[in-house]
Order: C-alpha cells, then sequence, then structure tokens
C-alpha cells in the first residue's frame, strides 16, 4: 500500500512557501493600506456601496422625546464594511446599489479592516435589479410566507435573516444550516458529482477516453462553485471552504496527506494573506473552528469504520462547538441539542429545496420551516466569560500535540454544555 506524501518534505520547502504567503500577504496589505490613504484623503469621499442591513434604533433625546432613525450596515464596491445612520428610512432594499457621500477623515486602519462608523449622505439608488436581487425576487414569488422567503433567501443567496428569525434558530442551534458555509458547498459538491458522473462518463468511454474522470469533474465542479461564490460576494465561511476544496484536491492529485492540520494551517494563512479583512470575521474563525475539529476526529480515530466516523461526527462536532455557541451568541434552549438531528436531515433537505424551487414547487416544504420557526423554544441567555473560550481553544490546540489534551478539551466541552442544560431546567 503507497504512503501518503507529507506537505512539507524539507525545511526548504516550508522555508519557500513561507516566504511565498509572507510576499502575498505583505502585498495585500500595502494594497488595502492604499485604498484607505485614499479613502481618508480628503474630508468626504464619494462611495459606491451595496445595502446589506437596514434595521431601526430608538435614542432618547435631551428634550426628553423618544427619536427613531435607520442604521445602515453597507459593503463598499471597494470591499469596505461601514455603518451610517440616517433620520429617515431610506427607501431601499437590501442588496441594492447606493451612492452616497461619507465623511471618514478621522478613522484609523484598524477600523478600515474591521469596520466602521461614518456620516453620510445619500446621494442616488440604484433602480437596476441585480443577479442576486432578481433571484430574490424569483424566491419571494414562491411563497406566500414572509418567514420562509427570509430563510430560502438567506440559504441561496446569503441575503441576511430579519433578528427575531436569527435569534430563534440560534437557540435552536441551527444558524450554520441557515449561514451559507462549508457545509452547504460540500452537499452541492456531492450534488453536482452525482450529476455529472454518469454523463461524463459516456463522453468519455466514446470521444476522451485518455481523460481523467475526476481532474475533469473537479475543474467543472471548482468552476460552477466559483462562479456560485462570487455571485454571493464571497462570504469569509464559503470562501474558506472552497479554497480548502481547491488545496485538498491538488493535495489528494498528488498523493499527499489530505486529512492534517498542515492542511488546515496552510488554507487559513493562505487565505489571510490574500484577505486580510479574514482576521477579523467571526464567520470564518467558526467556519475553520468546525473543520478543526472533524481533523481532530479523524486524526485520532481514523481507525474507525467508515460508518462509525458518519455516525459519529456530527456528534463530535456538536459537543466541541458547544463553548462557541454559548459563549458567543449565549442563545440555549432544551431544543439545541436536537441539531445534531436537524443537520443530518439538511444533507436532503438542502438539494430536495433547490430541486422543488427549479420546478415551481418551491414551498413544497414550507410547512416544516413554519413548524421550526413557531417553535416556542423558551431560550435562556447564558452569559459566561471569554476567558473560558480563551482558555478552550488553548486546549484544543494543544490537542494536536497530545491526545490526553483532546480528553480535557472534551471534558471542559461537556461541561459547558452541562452548565448550559442546568441553566435551562
Amino acid at each position: 500500500m503507497l504512503t501518503k506524501v507529507s506537505l512539507f518534505s524539507s525545511k526548504r520547502d516550508f522555508l519557500l512557501a513561507s516566504f511565498a504567503i509572507l510576499f502575498i500577504a505583505t502585498y495585500s496589505l500595502l494594497m488595502e493600506f492604499n485604498n484607505y490613504k485614499r479613502l481618508t484623503q480628503f474630508d468626504s469621499s464619494l462611495v459606491t456601496a451595496t445595502l446589506q442591513k437596514q434595521y431601526e434604533k430608538t435614542k432618547l433625546a435631551k428634550s426628553g422625546k423618544i427619536k427613531k432613525y435607520q442604521v445602515l450596515k453597507l459593503k463598499s464596491d471597494d470591499d469596505f464594511v461601514f455603518y451610517t445612520t440616517s433620520k429617515k428610512r431610506v427607501n431601499a432594499h437590501v442588496g441594492q446599489k447606493i451612492e452616497l457621500e461619507i465623511w471618514a477623515g478621522d478613522i484609523s486602519f484598524y477600523e478600515y479592516m474591521t469596520g466602521f462608523y461614518a456620516f453620510s449622505k445619500v446621494l442616488h439608488l440604484s433602480l437596476d435589479l441585480s443577479a442576486k436581487n432578481s433571484l430574490n425576487v424569483m424566491i419571494a414569488h414562491e411563497h406566500q410566507d414572509k418567514n420562509s422567503t427570509s430563510v430560502y433567501q438567506a440559504l441561496y443567496t446569503a441575503k441576511p435573516l430579519e433578528r427575531d428569525i436569527q435569534n430563534k434558530f440560534s437557540s435552536l442551534g441551527v444558524s450554520h444550516l441557515v449561514a451559507i458555509s462549508g457545509f452547504h458547498l460540500s452537499v452541492l459538491s456531492a450534488l453536482l458529482f452525482f450529476l455529472l458522473k454518469h454523463p461524463y462518463k459516456f463522453l468519455q468511454n466514446r470521444y476522451f477516453p485518455y481523460r481523467s474522470h475526476k481532474v475533469d469533474s473537479f475543474i467543472i465542479i471548482a468552476v460552477i462553485l466559483l462562479s456560485y461564490l462570487l455571485f454571493l460576494d464571497s462570504p469569509p465561511s464559503l470562501l474558506r471552504a472552497f479554497v480548502m476544496l481547491v488545496i485538498g484536491f491538488i493535495l489528494y492529485d498528488r498523493g499527499m496527506e489530505l486529512i492534517s492540520t498542515q492542511t488546515l494551517f496552510l488554507s487559513v494563512i493562505l487565505l489571510l494573506a490574500l484577505f486580510p479583512r479574514l482576521l477579523f470575521s467571526l464567520g470564518f474563525w467558526l467556519s475553520v473552528a468546525g473543520v478543526f475539529y472533524i481533523f481532530l476526529f479523524l486524526l485520532y480515530y481514523k481507525g474507525l469504520s467508515k460508518v462509525w466516523q458518519f455516525v459519529l461526527v456530527p456528534f463530535w462536532v456538536y459537543v466541541l462547538m458547544i463553548p462557541y455557541s454559548i459563549i458567543i451568541f449565549g442563545n440555549f434552549s432544551v431544543y439545541h441539542p436536537l441539531s445534531i438531528v436537524w443537520t443530518s436531515l439538511f444533507s436532503v433537505f438542502y438539494p430536495l429545496s433547490i430541486f422543488l424551487h427549479l420546478i415551481g414547487f418551491g414551498d413544497s416544504l414550507d410547512v416544516f420551516l413554519k413548524l421550526l420557526i413557531n417553535l416556542d423554544t423558551n431560550a435562556t441567555k447564558i452569559a459566561l466569560d471569554a476567558k473560558w473560550l480563551a482558555f478552550y481553544v488553548i486546549l484544543s490546540l494543544l490537542a494536536v500535540w497530545k491526545k490526553i489534551f483532546l480528553l480535557f478539551t472534551l471534558l471542559n466541552a461537556l461541561s459547558i454544555f452541562i452548565y448550559a442544560v442546568y441553566q435551562i431546567t
């Protein structure tokens, strides 16, 4: 049996890769800094941005009256995210292009990279529907229920959910199913591979038997997924998953070791070098954590049969991701552990829902969504110090080194889970 080749066979290979990534990271940061200097060169700047969120807030004025105002979250064409406010509701929908004059002269480079607030003046609203907005309109036409429409738009076009639905899904432990991530990409990849397999083999046997089915299928699937990624404006978790997919296939095709922390580390470092803003993306790091714990399971339990791995991995990931879910989001309910079941069922629900929307029966599964959305969760807010999460992350990283730390990590996660269950009983 052939053994897998490690990613870096010598110190020289490691150093060359390190210098290449350092060069890419330096270039990316310089480009970002140049954009920052252009934005802050004058007191105000003209910006074209896409509306990502719009919601209402209130404040107590000096006169004692409660004043309402609109908060807008926007993403510019130069990829920076900023917030602004308006006394009146801006007559725009999520995904619409807006031209603004913004006053951002006093922001720091760190604020530019992480998101900032700026006073603004709306100059023009684009009336042209983007491809994404057109798809959202088509989805809305297939549903009578507003909440179901919102869920499917989040699933297919990464449109942000309403805050109340988002909180409901958080308490149910299924936020990761609605926010497009690597899990969705893996389901789509498997679906595309299944659809391409037999037509490709038919053509291959007739016209190009010398071609590799696996390589050609991957190239076609990668192009489709990249187009979808760009269509969605490259959500961080999906971007991470796509890069890992490409790196993983390249390593697999060259007979290198695929399931290793080196592979994950290389993917993360390369992504951060290319897109420095990902360093400040919570969604990106949660996505990385999920993959890390899958790799950790396979590192120590790769001797188990494929059936046992398939059964145990959802439980494993759920338990080890519990500290992130509770400490960061704080929502927990008695239904939260059932997310293991929802996650397993989602592998069938997701491709089936796509098919039903394509044939005009998109509302066929709305009854199940309504049951989930209208479920009385009696969610409880659980407050835990962020120091616990820092300690947990350190334990998790040490688990790569020795199995005893893996046991401590698992014990720590179970302790937090038991504490959460105790809080709702």
